[in-house]
């Protein structure tokens, strides 16, 4: 993923993440790009510092109070979309845009597909996000 800082022509500043450098060319000139203040189609890039890796880590990891409450918080998502969504499996992707479309009842799903459905999909400006990973049991970990 690259993160780009964006700005408006009102100057409001943003950033955006794109999966390839080619992608926010390809989604400006397609008008998919939008101002998040101000609605403004004309976004450009700003000049920003490189990102660069490092052997050091720039965040302390958390205590295991705060991790473990986090991983119960992800689990309890996971168990909401599990219970009160539709499970469309490998046909997520063509559900999510005929819902999209309106071609399907509008409700929640969950189901696999592939990161480059997953792109397509957010391309097109259908709505989609990861679900959380599931917890793994306790017998399979050390």
């Amino acid at each position: 993923m690259i993160r780009y800082a964006l700005a408006c022509e009102h100057d409001h500043e943003f950033e955006g993440w794109f999966g390839a450098s080619a992608d926010f060319d390809d989604q400006q000139s397609r008008g998919l790009l939008d101002c998040p203040v101000c609605g403004s189609k004309s976004v450009r890039k700003q000049i920003m510092a490189p990102a660069v890796a490092g052997t050091k880590r720039s965040t302390p990891d958390l205590p295991p109070q705060a991790r473990q409450m986090m991983m119960e918080a992800l689990g309890q998502v996971r168990r909401h979309v599990e219970e009160n969504f539709d499970y469309v499996g490998d046909g997520f992707a063509a559900e999510a845009r005929a819902i999209h479309e309106g071609r399907s009842e509008d409700r929640g799903i969950y189901g696999e597909a592939t990161p480059a459905q997953v792109k397509k999909l957010a391309e097109d400006g259908v709505p989609v996000a990861p679900l959380p990973p599931a917890q793994p049991k306790k017998t399979q970990v050390n």
